[in-house]
């Protein structure tokens, strides 16, 4: 994505201006378009591996390239037999209460299992939209860094629901937002200010990934407070999964990192983490954190799968699956080229350019029996549009080799229309 952040507007200071009316002015006719197609809000049953049957459609079985469970955990036995366990444990679902007030004593055994796991102090959410709610704030007040109140700076592609809380983070302090993995001008900030804190991603969901080691080289040098949302790395990276970004981080997360990550995804439960260094951030964020002191927890089936994950990511089988996604998505690489070719990061995106032809390309591929993802402004650049397709362990050799050669037919199709 070039220029701001969709939906936002140049933030400093206390003021802030969105231009959320122009992006849905611009982006409605090709969300229209993709729906018409058949490609978005669809509903389906999940079948063996990762083949969906479609409800909409006869139950017409297509192969999934949408989902993000990366190591194909979503629908693995363990975890949803963890889910069924604790529900017939408990025999309740959810309570309605704050997390300030009452929970569930699994729970508590969870976020003891996770922070023992990750090395950290781990309290769940029930999103890691949530997460990054009660997060943001808590860093701009200056409570989180001596009673400096940061210069709050985004990279351009941190993820919405990052980029969304910049108007209530400029009511507490500056915001800025910076050039993609531009270490130079972060590191200007941190020398033309006393504190400064930098959001972004560990991997991002449109491919490529934080500079961790630069990173970590300002944090030492100048004392940069780092809020890493690593949705997209955890589970994958890592001995006992603890992520793109952590597994980066030697020993203890300290006073000046935070990271955010999801509990779906790679993991293949459900639900949002935040891993903390100390213990007066835990105590703060307990009684703080707007998502925490003001909302329910994650529900019983979901704690119940999170729990059995946890200790699936302590076993040999955890390497195993790793081993597997990178084999996958390998032999994707081999297949279609793309920018991402040769990353580790499980995150592959085709540009084609002008959305309608992305949305046709999309829908090409289902009609093949390949659902992927029509990817195009806002989520990407205006112009840019074009496919994301998520490789899992969970894909056979057949899947990657049936959806590599439907992906090379379309696109051959779309270069022969243009020649013509």
């Amino acid at each position: 994505m070039e220029g701001k952040t969709p939906g936002q507007g140049t933030i400093a200071g206390s003021g802030a201006q969105r231009n959320t009316g122009s992006l849905i002015r611009y982006a409605q006719s090709h969300f229209d378009a993709a729906h018409f197609h058949g490609l978005m809000a669809i509903y389906g049953r999940p079948l063996k591996g990762r083949v969906v049957a479609l409800s909409h459609d006869r139950g017409r079985k297509v192969v999934d390239f949408v989902r993000c469970s990366y190591l194909g955990l979503d629908n693995h036995p363990k975890i949803t037999a963890g889910a069924v366990e604790a529900l017939n444990k408990y025999g309740a679902l959810h309570w309605s209460c704050a997390r300030t007030r009452l929970n569930f004593s699994i729970l508590g055994d969870l976020e003891a299992a996770l922070s023992d796991l990750f090395a950290a102090r781990v309290i769940t959410y029930t999103t890691v939209l949530a997460a990054n709610m009660s997060a943001l704030p808590l860093i701009a007040s200056g409570h989180l860094t001596g009673g400096v109140r940061p210069v709050m700076v985004f990279d351009r592609l941190a993820h919405a629901t990052l980029a969304f809380h910049k108007g209530t983070i400029a009511a507490e302090t500056r915001v800025e937002t910076i050039a993609h993995n531009d270490i130079d001008a972060l590191e200007t900030l941190c020398r033309s200010n006393a504190c400064v804190a930098y959001v972004c991603d560990g991997v991002y969901s449109m491919g490529g990934s934080a500079d961790i080691e630069e990173l970590r080289r300002l944090q030492k040098r100048y004392g940069l407070f780092l809020y890493i949302d690593d949705a997209h790395g955890i589970s994958i990276f890592g001995e006992h999964g603890e992520g793109f970004a952590r597994s980066q981080i030697r020993g203890y997360l300290g006073e000046r990192t935070i990271i955010a990550a999801s509990l779906g995804k790679g993991f293949g439960a459900s639900g949002g983490m935040i891993m903390l260094g100390t213990a007066r951030q835990e105590e703060l964020f307990r009684r703080f954190a707007v998502a925490h002191a003001f909302s329910a927890s994650l529900n019983v089936a979901a704690i119940g799968a999170a729990f059995a994950s946890q200790e699936l990511h302590r076993t040999k089988e955890l390497a195993d699956l790793q081993q597997a996604l990178r084999m996958r998505t390998a032999l994707f690489d081999s297949l279609v080229p793309t920018d991402q070719t040769g990353s580790p990061l499980p995150i592959r995106t085709v540009e084609i350019g002008d959305e309608l032809t992305a949305i046709g390309a999309a829908k090409a591929l289902l009609d093949r029996g390949f659902y992927t993802s029509a990817i195009f402004f806002p989520t990407v650049a205006r112009g840019r549009a074009g496919l994301r397709l998520c490789p899992t362990a969970g894909h056979s050799e057949d899947d990657i080799r049936g959806v590599g050669g439907a992906v090379k037919e379309v696109l051959a199709e779309i270069e022969d229309s243009r020649q013509h």
